[in-house]
């Protein structure tokens, strides 16, 4: 995981020892926002207009954070509005790339070599990390923005006078709940994987490990008396958690030392995943493959032998207990 300097790349890992061991991610920080009619974002971001065929998705089908794009552009009926590209699912000494012969799919809208580029053309200038998702404006030739989270909300909203999507997973009622669960999720699961995994100091690793697993146990508990995390409805909520349930068993227990429990071990946490993974959609966006070969293969400072493991062996497929709980699906708006 490389970044840009002044426009120039260096292929530089995270420097946890400025930070005592500890792993911290930078903020995403191209936040313009697509809306119906151009308008400004919710914060007062510069804004621009909803268009079909205008704006592509580049993402990485390893990357959770990629990955949650990937479902709601399904589940929002956009896949015929916004286009998409995926990297190769290995990430080495020039960051992400787009070599068809390590499973990418090319990139056909700017014909990019590496992702790093997308960058530069939207600013020769650019200093930061090179992250997925972005998503690019044709029109204006530049990535308009790459924060996952911003991503969800515009891809709720902003096209549904073009899909006639009604399917809403932030409903106005239920906002606190879920920015509060979002909040618990991301810091101590979503991230809390890698705050784990990348630690380079043994009781930084303790801290997070443990505060991982008792945030876990949270959700465990809530979906005991809960069909969804935010209730009878599923919302963004759900599919933020997912990505990483998903990848949980087959990376993050062994390559990331997230190792105190499975998410088998979890009786609903269990079900709910394959709950999730069996809705119409979702399991289509789910790639093993890309998943077990980017991380294994590409953080050569956890796994220097590049080894991909055979298993787990995972049945997602099997049947789950989740009716026994009151669920609703997906709210439509009113």
């Amino acid at each position: 995981m490389g970044l840009l300097i002044e426009g120039v790349w260096h292929d530089q890992w995270y420097d946890t020892g400025k930070h005592g061991g500890e792993f911290v991610r930078e903020s995403a920080q191209l936040r313009d926002w697509i809306t119906r009619d151009g308008g400004p974002g919710p914060d007062g971001q510069p804004g621009l207009s909803a268009e079909a065929g205008r704006y592509h998705l580049y993402v990485s089908l390893a990357c959770p954070w990629a990955h949650r794009t990937l479902i709601l552009r399904r589940l929002k009926g956009l896949d015929e509005l916004i286009g998409v590209s995926h990297v190769s699912p290995l990430m080495l000494d020039q960051g992400w790339t787009y070599q068809e012969s390590e499973g990418s799919s090319g990139d056909p809208v700017n014909g990019v070599d590496y992702h790093r580029q997308l960058y530069t053309l939207t600013d020769p200038h650019y200093t930061g990390r090179v992250t997925v998702p972005a998503l690019w404006d044709k029109r204006e030739g530049r990535i308009v923005n790459n924060e996952s989270a911003d991503l969800l909300r515009m891809f709720n909203d902003a096209f549904d006078d073009l899909t006639g999507n009604r399917l809403d997973f932030y409903p106005q009622d239920l906002r606190r709940a879920i920015d509060a669960i979002n909040a618990d999720v991301y810091d101590h699961i979503n991230n809390g994987v890698y705050k784990s995994g990348f630690a380079t100091e043994q009781a930084v690793y303790e801290k997070h490990v443990v505060a991982l697993f008792e945030a876990l146990e949270r959700m465990e508990s809530r979906l005991a008396e809960s069909r969804y995390l935010a209730g009878e409805w599923l919302t963004e909520a759900d599919i933020r958690l997912f990505t990483t349930l998903i990848r949980f068993d087959a990376v993050y227990h062994g390559h990331f030392k997230c190792n105190l429990r499975r998410i088998e071990d979890y009786p609903h946490l269990s079900n709910y995943l394959r709950e999730l993974y069996q809705w119409p959609g979702i399991k289509e966006t789910v790639d093993f493959d890309h998943i077990k070969r980017h991380y294994y293969y590409s953080h050569d400072t956890i796994n220097p032998t590049r080894i991909v493991p055979r298993g787990p062996l995972l049945d997602l497929e099997r049947p789950h207990d989740r009716e026994r709980l009151p669920g609703k699906g997906i709210r439509e708006k009113g």
